[in-house]
């Protein structure tokens, strides 16, 4: 099983990577069969009119998440790693005003979102609960084609024949030096090579690019996750969406960095600084603004958090120490991915924050020196103590509870690190076994609690 890094870690935009990248990278999809020649129709039959819908998870909380917003983007040819965020408004603006849409390299098509864009919140589709559909039309309103899709977590995109495809297929042996699909593969790789989960993660990747240009990207994704919190941190007001929610990060700064300037040291120093990072994070996130999935949006705050959190109590890291520890992230997170899901719609907040928070524990305890049994003990400690956690954002929004909850998944992070390194790697609970029990705990919740705003917070809260 092989999961490249820039799988894990991508780059997009807020606030929401399921319901707001994936709607926008399924319509581009949808685009690029459209202009191919792969899907049968007369010689004559030109598209003239598209309509989209979105079902299930998508259906309930996608107003909340802009994935109406995000199906009009795609349709007009963005691409979540590309498009302006401030320049979105003026995009969507302009298809309402005219009903149509012309992407490159097409012709113009009638799109109207206010008809022609349907949260249908009564039709599941079957492949999985975030569902799209498209449809093309010719001029006399004649279907010319359909085609269903599923955003299944991370941004991540499937056909409806690739998820089938996906459920049926059976285990393939990556070709990659350190092929391994389950903690305990990894922990064996590792005793048999002498190496690190980074250096394997690290081998694994140069099997199919250049080690400069793994680094660059490496970097790019951390020149990204850094800046998002510089803008967390330099914003103020309240977030979109109607909740009324106040920016805080600006704020908490504000006090923070004074102490840090006169060398005040306070017993809650290292929580405050990790809550700040985690909490800017996940403010710009939720503001609609450049953030990378980590391996979610909604639970983006947790590794970026944490690293720059290392950086501020330790001068002596350098660019290699932050690709060690993004490499040993993304490797827990490609095994959690792989065996469970880090999709709230499917198991639960446990999969996003509590995947992030693992992804974070083991790559701490990498970077300050535990061995690879350590770093597997630090990620099942923090994931261990997210099992149960529902998926209830109010309004539908990626605010409350998940704005907070990117902090606690940071201190719980740095928390099961530090324990991890206190032991010597022995444990009682294998992280493969603390992924199962996530696995199964997300089948046996009730839909209300994932992703769907039907339960807990979001009914006991008034949204106004």
């Amino acid at each position: 099983m092989f999961l490249s890094i820039f799988d894990v870690f991508k780059i997009g935009i807020g606030p929401s990577s399921s319901h707001t990248m994936g709607p926008m990278t399924a319509a581009r999809r949808f685009l690029d069969e459209l202009a191919s020649s792969d899907w049968p129709r007369a010689a004559n039959a030109r598209p003239a009119a598209l309509t989209a819908s979105l079902h299930g998870s998508l259906a309930f909380t996608g107003i909340g998440h802009g994935s109406g917003r995000a199906v009009t983007l795609g349709l007009c040819g963005q691409d979540p790693k590309t498009v302006d965020p401030d320049a979105m408004d003026g995009l969507v603006a302009a298809v309402e005003a005219s009903g149509t849409v012309h992407p490159p390299g097409h012709a113009q098509y009638r799109f109207r979102p206010a008809v022609d864009l349907l949260f249908d919140k009564r039709t599941v589709l079957a492949g999985h609960p975030n569902g799209l559909q498209f449809a093309a039309y010719d001029s006399d309103g004649q279907l010319l084609l359909r085609r269903a899709f599923y955003s299944i977590g991370g941004g991540f995109v499937v056909s409806a024949e690739e998820l089938e495809a996906l459920k049926h297929a059976s285990p393939a042996q990556a070709d990659v030096p350190y092929p391994f699909a389950h903690a305990k593969d990894m922990l064996a790789m590792a005793a048999a090579s002498g190496l690190s989960i980074a250096a394997m993660k690290r081998a694994n990747e140069e099997a199919t690019r250049k080690r400069v240009a793994l680094d660059r990207g490496i970097d790019e994704i951390w020149d990204v996750m850094d800046g998002c919190i510089d803008r967390g941190i330099a914003q103020s007001g309240v977030m979109p969406g109607g909740l009324n929610v106040k920016r805080r990060a600006k704020a908490i700064h504000e006090q923070l960095e004074p102490q840090w300037q006169r060398n005040e040291i306070t017993p809650l120093m290292a929580n405050d600084w990790l809550s700040l990072y985690a909490m800017a994070v996940n403010e710009e996130n939720a503001g609609g603004g450049r953030v990378v999935t980590a391996p979610t949006n909604g639970a983006a705050g947790v590794i970026p958090a944490v690293m720059r959190y290392f950086l501020k109590f330790n001068a002596a890291a350098t660019p290699q120490t932050i690709r060690d520890y993004l490499l040993t992230a993304a490797a827990i997170g490609g095994i959690i991915k792989h065996n469970a899901s880090i999709s709230g719609a499917e198991v639960g907040c446990q999969g996003e924050v509590g995947s992030a928070s693992a992804m974070a524990a083991g790559g701490l305890c990498a970077i300050m020196g535990g061995t690879p049994e350590q770093v597997e003990n630090a990620a099942e400690i923090a994931l261990e103590h997210h099992l149960g956690m529902t998926c209830d954002p109010v309004a539908g929004l990626v605010q409350i509870p998940c704005i907070e909850r990117n902090a606690f998944g940071a201190v719980k992070a740095v928390t099961a690190a530090s324990l991890a390194l206190k032991g010597d790697g022995t444990h009682a609970v294998p992280l493969d076994a603390c992924i199962e029990t996530m696995r199964q705990t997300g089948l046996d919740m009730s839909e209300r609690y994932k992703e769907t705003s039907l339960a807990g917070l979001a009914v006991n809260v008034v949204a106004c």
